[in-house]
């Protein structure tokens, strides 16, 4: 699946919302922290290809 990009535009505590960048949808999505890279901050942007998540360089 994907891959997909993403922004995360929010971190909150062991969770990020997420906003889809390559595609126009409107609702963010919450996915716990654990899932994600340790590097990631408000702003980074994330690649999402079969449930695993990269920073994109």
């Amino acid at each position: 699946m994907g891959p997909y990009e993403y922004r995360v535009e929010k971190i909150d505590g062991d969770y990020a919302w997420l906003v889809r960048i390559d595609e126009q949808i409107d609702e963010p999505m919450m996915v716990a922290r654990a899932l994600l890279p340790l590097e990631i901050e408000e702003g980074s942007l994330l690649i999402c290809e079969n449930f695993s998540y990269t920073l994109k360089m």
